[in-house]
């Protein structure tokens, strides 16, 4: 079996060890992985690719050429637009932050708020605004681009990541930010590995056989009360977090399910 690693240059400089990984992985089952930056090394249209990009139309071309693309291109238009997930995932009746697109300043009338463009990532284009003139001063930054506000919901700066590969829950990482409403482990925040209950496991797996995707995380609010409500969906979503706190080899596991789901 060979395939596609497809990363952009700038993303496979910042993933080298977690490419090399998957690399590995792959060799060990008896496929050739090869890594490429864009879409004119792809010649073969046998070969599935692992598709490491937030770039949804090239995503939609690739597919359209014929390419098996993992995740397939709508995971990437869904898991890329914040409002999408939401929606989406507010149909599967599962409890999600209240959203919404903001269109203009008047509409804010209760602060603090958070403001998002819908298409960041790793904690970027986020942003508390406690008051008038600071929600002026991102949207201003952020001009041209769609955002969304949602409440401000005291979490303690915490969440939980849910890692699911396929049909199955690989594990879950707690993460909790040190200076910043913030809880990403890029930014500095602290992890720790999280045992879900049967009822969050099954509302992730939900959410993942609705999109029918191949390798997601799941970003949940966890409340002080122990409850929690969906935040957002990361497609490509990185692994250090996971490794930080599981003994398991995600890229094994991820190269197990593409051999798997490909081979038919």
């Amino acid at each position: 079996m060979k395939g596609y690693l497809f990363y952009e240059l700038a993303d496979a400089e910042r993933n080298s060890g977690f490419i090399e990984a998957l690399k590995s992985s792959a060799e060990g089952l008896g496929i050739q992985l090869h890594l490429v930056h864009h879409e004119g090394q792809i010649l073969n249209t046998d070969d599935f690719i692992l598709y490491r990009s937030r770039n949804h139309k090239l995503a939609k071309k690739l597919e359209a050429m014929g390419h098996r693309l993992i995740n397939r291109a709508e995971v990437n238009v869904i898991a890329n637009d914040k409002l999408k997930t939401v929606q989406m995932v507010q149909l599967l009746g599962i409890q999600t932050v209240p959203t919404t697109r903001l269109k203009e300043i008047d509409e804010l009338r209760h602060f603090p708020i958070v403001l998002k463009t819908v298409d960041g990532h790793g904690g970027q284009e986020v942003e508390l605004c406690h008051n008038r003139s600071e929600a002026e001063e991102f949207i201003n930054v952020m001009e041209g681009k769609i955002i969304i506000a949602q409440p401000y919901i005291e979490t303690e700066s915490t969440d939980v990541r849910v890692f699911v590969i396929g049909d199955e829950v690989v594990g879950a990482v707690k993460r909790t930010g040190v200076e910043s409403f913030k809880s990403n482990f890029t930014l500095g925040g602290n992890v720790e590995r999280f045992e879900l209950s049967g009822t969050q496991e099954e509302e992730a797996l939900k959410i993942a056989r609705a999109l029918k995707s191949d390798y997601i995380g799941i970003d949940f609010l966890l409340l002080p009360d122990g409850t929690w409500m969906l935040n957002e969906i990361e497609d490509p979503v990185g692994a250090r977090s996971f490794y930080e706190t599981h003994d398991t080899n995600i890229a094994e596991l991820l190269m197990e399910h593409i051999k798997k789901v490909v081979s038919g």
